[in-house]
């Protein structure tokens, strides 16, 4: 002790200052320290939370964007295919109308063969009554009389083989 009074410190004092130091310490620590460091490891933990939301939506971001173009070249395969169908089936119809037209052609054409060939077969008998009526009215002035018509059926037919 006469250490601490050769130096000029009072024990009592000292264990004073020594109690008022560690209150100090404990509110300090109580009410300024630990709020400190409470509002340090809230601000540390939203921190490394912000960090953490940023890198998952950044892999959310790009995982979107592959699905995206995956979609996008899916959708241009399907419009392609589709685009692809719709030719085959123009070219189908194109083909059907063609072949349907074709056909309509086909039946006009045999029509009219029908109606020229019957045209032509009446024609034929026509002509055939004008020749028959020619040489019955020019035998007629040959013989120089009228004819029955069992003997003009058989002059007519016995000169239309000669003809033929």
């Amino acid at each position: 002790m006469k250490l601490l009074e050769a130096l000029g410190l009072d024990l009592r004092i000292l264990i004073a200052q020594l109690i008022n130091f560690a209150i100090l310490v404990l509110v300090l620590w109580k009410f300024g320290y630990k709020p400190i460091l409470k509002f340090l490891n809230d601000r540390k933990e939203k921190i490394e939370k912000g960090v953490e939301d940023a890198r998952r939506a950044s892999e959310k971001l790009e995982e979107m964007e592959q699905r995206e173009a995956e979609l996008v070249k899916a959708a241009k395969k399907e419009a392609a295919k589709i685009l692809e169908e719709a030719k085959k089936q123009g070219e189908i119809n194109r083909q059907k109308t063609v072949d349907k037209a074709k056909e309509e052609i086909g039946q006009i054409i045999n029509q009219e063969k029908a109606k020229m060939e019957a045209e032509k077969g009446e024609t034929l008998r026509e002509i055939k009554r004008e020749v028959g009526d020619l040489i019955v009215s020019s035998l007629e002035k040959i013989l120089g009389e009228k004819m029955t018509d069992k003997k003009d059926e058989e002059l007519i037919k016995k000169i239309v083989k000669n003809l033929k």
